[in-house]
């Protein structure tokens, strides 16, 4: 079998740690920011993980990350 194409748009947005989980950042931190409360964009900073059916579809992607 040949070698496996990484998608280029989840290379950029997803890391795997060392147990295997996906890291993502938050969405909504982008603009419009002058609403948001500085409680609500501290939470945003955080990375999130993915779970299920999500992180089992990214992991296709990203064979070798």
């Amino acid at each position: 079998m040949g070698k496996l194409k990484t998608h280029s748009g989840a290379k950029k947005r997803f890391n795997v740690t060392k147990s295997g989980k996906i890291k993502r950042k938050k969405a909504f931190a982008r603009h419009i920011l002058t609403k948001k409360t500085s409680s609500r964009m501290r939470k945003l900073r955080k990375s999130g993980d993915l779970q299920g059916l999500d992180a089992k579809n990214i992991k296709k992607l990203i064979p070798y990350k």
